[in-house]
C-alpha cells in the first residue's frame, strides 16, 4: 500500500478545485482586467474566488488580496508593515519557530538595522503570552507568529496576543501565519486579532502557486508589486486566474466540511498514537498537539533521514520537518530544547481529509519493521 502522509507539505489537488480550474483555463480564460465580454466574465470568476475566500475567514472580500502564496504573502506582511510603520519604531516582535519566510524577512530587516526579538517556545512548542506580553515595547512595530505550527501542530494563542496588544503597544500591528490553520482548525478574522492573515491554496487540496494575504480595513500597506495596478494596486501582475479560482473552490468546500475532516483527522491522530505507542515503546510524541492533521513523533537512537529512506522503499512518504528545509536538522525542535536524540529521529506525519485507518496501520508495521531492522546510530 502507498500511504502519502506529508500534507503538510501539499496536498492532492480535489476533483472539484481541478474542475473550477478547467472550467476557467478552458471557458473563462480572458484577463480580468479587460474591458470586453471575455474579460468581464474572468473578472467575476476573479471576484467569486475571492469571496470563497473571504467567507472561509469570516471576513470581507475587499480585504483578500491573492499572492503566489505562502511565501510571498508572509514576506509582504512583514516587509511591507515594516515599510509603512519604520516612523514609528523600529523593532519587530517574532517568534524562533516560525516559517522561513517570517524569519528571513526578518533577518533582511535586521541587516537594515532593525531590531529583531525572537521569542523561544516553551517545551510544548508554544509561544507563552506572557513571554509575548514581556516582549512588547513602544517602538514595536509588527509582531509576527505563527496560527499552527508546521512541525509539531502545536496552535499558538494569537487571541491572547492581540489582547496583549491593545493593553500594551496598541501601535503594533499583529501577523499571523495560518497556512496550517486554514480550513483545519475553526477561526475567523474576528476571534484571532490579527492585523495581517496569511493563508494558501495547496495545504487545503488546492493548486500550488497560489495564496492571499489578509489585510484589516484601515492598515496601509506599500504595493507587494508594481505594475499594473492589480488587486486594488497592492500586487500588481495578472491574476493567475485558474489557480485562484481552484483555491476559492478549496476554500468554500474545506470550510464547509471543517467539523467533519477534523474529527476524522482526530480520530486518525489518536489511533496512530495508541498504535505506535503499543507496537514501539521507545517512540516519543513531541508537543502536546492541538492541531489534528499534524502528528510529531521520533525514534530516539534512529536517524531521520535513514528512518525516512526506508519508509520510502516501502512507499510511504513522510518527513523530518518543514518540506522547505530540504532535510536540514529542525530549527523548531531545537528551539523546544528537546535531546539531540530526538531531534536527530524525528519525523513528521501529516494528514489530509483522505488519509485512512489502514494507512495509519499500514505505517506503524512499516515503522517497526525499520526500527527492528536499522541499525541504530551511533
Amino acid at each position: 500500500m502507498n500511504v502519502y502522509f506529508d500534507n503538510a507539505a501539499s496536498t492532492i489537488v480535489r476533483d472539484e478545485a481541478l474542475s473550477a480550474m478547467l472550467r476557467v483555463m478552458q471557458d473563462n480564460y480572458g484577463n480580468p482586467s479587460s474591458v470586453h465580454y471575455m474579460g468581464r466574465r474572468a473578472a467575476d470568476e476573479l471576484e467569486h474566488a475571492r469571496k470563497n475566500v473571504a467567507d472561509a475567514l469570516g471576513a470581507g472580500p475587499d480585504t483578500i488580496y491573492f499572492t503566489s502564496g505562502g511565501t510571498e504573502s508572509c514576506n509582504w506582511a512583514v516587509l511591507g508593515a515594516a515599510e509603512s510603520l519604520k516612523r514609528k519604531g523600529r523593532h519587530i516582535l517574532t517568534s524562533a519557530i516560525e516559517h522561513d519566510s517570517v524569519l528571513e524577512s526578518a533577518k533582511k530587516l535586521k541587516l537594515l538595522g532593525w531590531e529583531v526579538t525572537l521569542l523561544a517556545p516553551d517545551n510544548e512548542g508554544r509561544i507563552p503570552p506572557e513571554s509575548f506580553a514581556a516582549a512588547l515595547r513602544e517602538d514595536t512595530v509588527l509582531a509576527s507568529v505563527m496560527l499552527v505550527n508546521n512541525e509539531t501542530g502545536v496552535i499558538n494563542p494569537i487571541n491572547e496576543y492581540s489582547s496583549e496588544i491593545k493593553r500594551r503597544s496598541p501601535g503594533t500591528l499583529l501577523h499571523t501565519d495560518a497556512v496550517q490553520g486554514f480550513c483545519k482548525i475553526p477561526f475567523k478574522v474576528s476571534t484571532l486579532g490579527a492585523d495581517l492573515i496569511t493563508v494558501s491554496a495547496h495545504k487545503i487540496h488546492g493548486p500550488k502557486g497560489v495564496g492571499a494575504l489578509y489585510i484589516r480595513p484601515g492598515v496601509k500597506m506599500p504595493p507587494a508589486l508594481l505594475g499594473g495596478g492589480h488587486e486594488k494596486g497592492l500586487r500588481s501582475g495578472t491574476e493567475a486566474l485558474q489557480a485562484i479560482a481552484g483555491f476559492g473552490e478549496a476554500a468554500r468546500l474545506g470550510q464547509l466540511e471543517l467539523d467533519e475532516n477534523a474529527l476524522s483527522a482526530q480520530k486518525l491522530r489518536e489511533y496512530l498514537i495508541q498504535r505506535l505507542q503499543s507496537e514501539l515503546h521507545e517512540v516519543v510524541i513531541i508537543g502536546s498537539g492541538g492541531s489534528p492533521f499534524l502528528l510529531g513523533m521520533s525514534l530516539p537512537g534512529h536517524r531521520s533521514e535513514v528512518l525516512m529512506n526506508f519508509l520510502d522503499g516501502e512507499g510511504i512518504c513522510v518527513s523530518k520537518s518543514s518540506a522547505c528545509k530540504k532535510g536540514a536538522r529542525s530549527r523548531v525542535l531545537e528551539a523546544m530544547r528537546l535531546k539531540n536524540e530526538i531531534i536527530d529521529g524525528a519525523l513528521r506525519v501529516s494528514f489530509s481529509r483522505y488519509s485512512t485507518l489502514d494507512e495509519a496501520e499500514c505505517f506503524v508495521q512499516a515503522l517497526k519493521r525499520a526500527s527492528e531492522t536499522l541499525h541504530k546510530a551511533p
